[in-house]
């Protein structure tokens, strides 16, 4: 095995061991900034096997049980950016309650734990090969991020926790019934190899199409309902609403698009064993308005801020899905508005934790002139608001309007007459909430938290990507995402 192959176990290695090394932390605080420090030397090294795929090719690594192709690759990039901005947030977060005493050793112990040991879970989805180690991986996400929703115990977080354990557990659970249908489906002799993807993508197993179907839908239903597909997504707004900003931020950012990801490793088995009909794409794209028209519909009436921007979340992963269902340069466009979702969702969520914590409260009846009071924390909020409605010139306005392109040339006159419907309800919805939140003035007086310089840093540069992204688009990353379309059947 070269060496570049053993980076991919230690992807999942590293992390696992960050996790642990957490005991030999003294303080919450210094926990929290080895734990950033820490994420940035992870995200470095993961960029250096990154680059690599992207320049040379996939990489394989144990007998084939690992693999990183452009796919893969993508997602992973997407998910250190992420838990690297989400990491630095909770050092500020946190603060003022390690003060307080609110946050203690012993839950900032528990909490680096879980932390690292979700980042661990998650990379094992991403990079291995094996079908069977990749629902490990999701399961364990779930029994893993269930405990960061109630680090500040509560009845309401506890009820949160529980509800997305039982209906992610079920849900991993119908999943699992899928890959049992999808190992019953080839005709490949050895155990060991069967449920290695690079393995069933060979032209020469034969895959039976009816019980590849059937295994796929137990997939999407299983596997769905983790990445907060409607109808089954109601998990979703009780834990974000729960959930500290960070864990909130690392939810929308990152975890759905680990367990849509899942999803998207089946499509191409499902396109080959069924000749290319288009089937299970038929599937993403139902389940993609269905979930853009149920969070169009509950954000208009939403008053707690972390629970509209879940409802926005269910929204964008139908956005995604229906890219990816729609094929050709559908699936261009939902990439990388998986880039700018994940992007401007956690930005979103923590400029919206710290606003909570300024006015002592989520609820948007009584945030008032919040860009006056802090222009740093308000301003952003709004400034994240508004980009995930789509406003120009932010990213997020470009990939929508590459997959209104996309679906208008593939004569899908329907699903993009219902997605713009439910585009313009959110629009609508939101900017009504915005408005209020923004100017009018504050009914008493918030809190006073002065932003340095640092925090500065975490709200303008995510910020300023999104702008620039609508902007132009890099040939680098076109390139990705190019390379990424390919392996589920698109063009860019």
């Amino acid at each position: 095995m070269t060496t570049v192959a053993w980076t991919l176990p230690a992807l999942v290695a590293l992390p696992a061991l960050a996790a642990g090394l957490g005991l030999l932390v003294r303080s919450p605080r210094a926990l929290l900034v080895c734990g950033a420090a820490v994420t940035a030397v992870l995200a470095v090294a993961a960029g250096f096997v990154i680059a690599r795929v992207f320049a040379h090719g996939p990489i394989e690594g144990i007998g084939g049980w690992f693999h990183l192709d452009a796919l893969s690759a993508f997602h992973l990039a997407v998910l250190m950016a992420v838990f690297l901005l989400c990491g630095c947030f909770a050092v500020v977060y946190f603060r003022e309650e390690i003060a307080s005493g609110a946050f203690s050793k012993k839950m900032a112990l528990r909490y680096h734990a879980l932390w690292f040991g979700s980042l661990a879970a998650m990379n094992l989805v991403l990079v291995t090969n094996n079908l069977g180690v990749m629902w490990v991986g999701v399961e364990a996400t779930t029994l893993l991020t269930a405990f960061l929703i109630c680090i500040h115990p509560s009845p309401a977080a506890l009820e949160a926790m529980w509800k997305y354990l039982l209906m992610c557990s079920v849900g991993v659970a119908i999943a699992f019934a899928g890959i049992l249908l999808l190992a019953a489906a080839t005709t490949i002799g050895d155990l060991q190899n069967a449920l290695l993807w690079t393995r069933l993508m060979d032209p020469s197993v034969v895959l039976n199409p009816t019980l590849v179907k059937v295994a796929f839908i137990f997939l999407v239903v299983g596997f769905g309902t983790k990445a907060g597909l409607a109808p089954l997504h109601s998990w979703l707004p009780d834990a974000h609403s729960q959930a500290p900003a960070p864990v909130s931020a690392m939810f929308s950012g990152i975890l759905l698009n680990t367990a849509l990801y899942a999803i998207l490793r089946y499509l191409p088995l499902v396109e080959r064993a069924t000749g290319g009909t288009g089937w299970g794409r038929e599937i993403l794209v139902a389940l993609g308005l269905v979930s853009v028209l149920v969070s169009a519909a509950f954000i208009i009436g939403q008053q707690d801020i972390k629970r509209l921007l879940a409802y926005s979340s269910v929204e964008n992963m139908g956005i995604i899905a229906l890219g990816i269902g729609l094929g050709g340069a559908g699936v261009f466009a939902a990439l990388l508005h998986t880039l700018n979702n994940a992007l401007c969702k956690s930005v979103a969520f923590c400029c919206a934790g710290r606003v909570g914590q300024i006015y002592n409260s989520l609820d948007m009846r009584r945030i008032k002139g919040m860009v006056h009071v802090s222009p740093l924390w308000g301003g952003g909020l709004l400034v994240g608001l508004l980009a995930l409605v789509g406003a120009a010139p932010f990213a997020l306005f470009l990939s929508e309007f590459l997959l209104v392109r996309a679906a208008w040339n593939a004569a899908a006159y329907w699903p993009l007459g219902l997605l713009l419907f439910g585009l313009g309800v959110v629009f609508i919805g939101v900017l009504r909430k915005v408005i209020s939140m923004a100017w009018e003035p504050p009914e008493s007086a918030p809190r006073n938290l002065a932003a340095r310089r640092f925090e500065v840093w975490l709200v303008v540069v995510p910020l300023a990507v999104l702008l620039l992204l609508g902007l132009w688009l890099p040939s680098p990353l076109r390139s990705m995402l190019e390379q990424a379309s390919v392996i589920l059947g698109g063009t860019p």
